[in-house]
């Protein structure tokens, strides 16, 4: 019988390899220097590396759940650290098209194929603890630039840049490769030693619903359209925040270097931090309650933002939008299980998954766009801000959805 916290332990590990895309922005300005691209087109790879991770997700999604962890982790690691390898090569023979291919599509795969590799496995193992498995893995993903980026720099100053991606290459494939080998699923029947108390466990039973689904029957439920929506809305007034940290902090509280530089850095702990805390929290208040309170805070906070002055309570409000952005993340997949059962939940989440693709372009271009045409941030801040006040409604629906399903099944149940 395998260990279940050396199996989540394993599933960190991949989620920190997979997660370096979030240090993208350490390699950006050395490749303008040295190969005359514009930080645009370089930037291009990055979204191109976002978009197909969602897209990866939702296809391989089946795939993963019928061919189990091993499996899928193995077939991550080649893939993400095969195009880090062509990375490397397109820096060398300065192809701007080779990089998008290696890095955005072929190492984009590799990251949406490993991102759900260890969803189902951990929900099976922790079913008693559904927020705090998940959220424990995807907090490697949010953490993972802090781990890569003091790797990354003194090999280009020393190496030069093709020399960091075969470097990462190697260093992510062993161990990827080798924490996949641990992936297993518990055996049938197998059910984990638990010290809650009889009323913890109903009161946790209540938040699922008695349902098993398929990819196909979870997709014709208005459920999943709602869940879809509400974390569209979440990534994408997250990730537009933090694409724009640095000039915004120094426009709107006048923060002067390196004070800005330090903000970004600390963003990582909090995306890190509302990851495993957030969902964590989930176990205890329910991931319907969670969401409602995700959408009340950002809501009150983005409808503050323009009023704020103060550099602390600024950076303190850019840090609470950022954990709940991380904590988003980390709390859907068991908000899933929750919903539709863990039949098929890797190939469900790979669709929902999709919202991050979308947003990862929508929403920092949407930022950038407004900024410019308008001057200022203010207006995005009250745009923001409506979107979650309608994605609080959303989550109501589906809270008021759930409730009904629920209480159909008890009666049924009862009669």
């Amino acid at each position: 019988m395998k260990n279940r916290w050396l199996i989540a332990a394993a599933a960190v590990c991949i989620h920190i390899s997979i997660g370096s895309v979030y240090a993208w922005s350490v390699v950006c300005k050395p490749m303008t220097a040295a190969y005359g691209w514009s930080l645009d087109q370089v930037t291009w790879t990055f979204k191109i590396a976002i978009a197909i991770l969602g897209l990866a997700a939702a296809f391989f999604g089946g795939w993963v759940g019928r061919h189990g962890p091993r499996k899928a982790g193995m077939l991550s690691a080649f893939m993400f650290c095969g195009g880090l390898v062509l990375a490397g090569l397109a820096c060398q023979i300065k192809s701007l098209w080779l990089l998008y291919i290696g890095y955005g599509v072929i190492a984009g795969m590799g990251i949406g194929i490993g991102y759900i590799t260890p969803v189902p496995t951990l929900l099976r193992w922790f079913p008693d603890k559904r927020g705090l498995a998940t959220g424990m893995a995807i907090m490697g993903f949010g953490f993972a630039a802090m781990v890569s980026r003091p790797l990354m720099q003194p090999i280009i100053d020393s190496a030069g840049i093709p020399a960091v991606f075969y470097t990462l290459a190697a260093i992510y494939f062993v161990i990827m490769f080798s924490a996949s080998q641990y992936l297993s699923l518990p055996p049938e029947g197998w059910t984990p030693p638990t010290s809650q108390t009889a009323s913890d466990t109903r009161k946790q039973a209540t938040a699922y619903l008695p349902l098993d689904l398929t990819l196909g029957q979870a997709v014709r439920t208005k459920r999943f359209y709602l869940l879809w929506l509400m974390f569209f809305i979440n990534i994408n007034c997250g990730i537009a925040i933090i694409s724009v940290a640095s000039p915004l902090g120094q426009e709107m509280v006048q923060m002067t270097p390196p004070a800005p530089a330090a903000m970004v850095s600390i963003l990582g702990i909090f995306n890190g931090l509302g990851r495993i805390g957030w969902s964590s929290l989930s176990d205890k208040i329910g991931r319907s309650t969670l969401w409602v309170l995700f959408f009340v805070i950002q809501a009150t906070v983005f409808l503050a933002l323009p009023h704020i002055h103060n550099v602390l309570l600024f950076q303190a409000a850019i840090f609470l939008i950022v954990s709940c952005y991380g904590g988003g993340f980390a709390s859907m997949p068991a908000f899933l299980s929750d919903l539709f059962g863990t039949r098929q939940v890797s190939a469900i989440l790979g669709y929902i998954l999709t919202a991050w693709s979308v947003a990862g372009i929508v929403g920092p271009t949407l930022i950038a766009r407004m900024r410019q045409s308008s001057g200022s941030y203010s207006g995005v801040f009250i745009i923001f801000s409506g979107l979650f006040v309608a994605a609080l409604v959303l989550s109501l629906l589906l809270w008021v959805d759930s409730r009904k399903l629920r209480t159909a099944f008890t009666a049924q149940a009862a009669a």
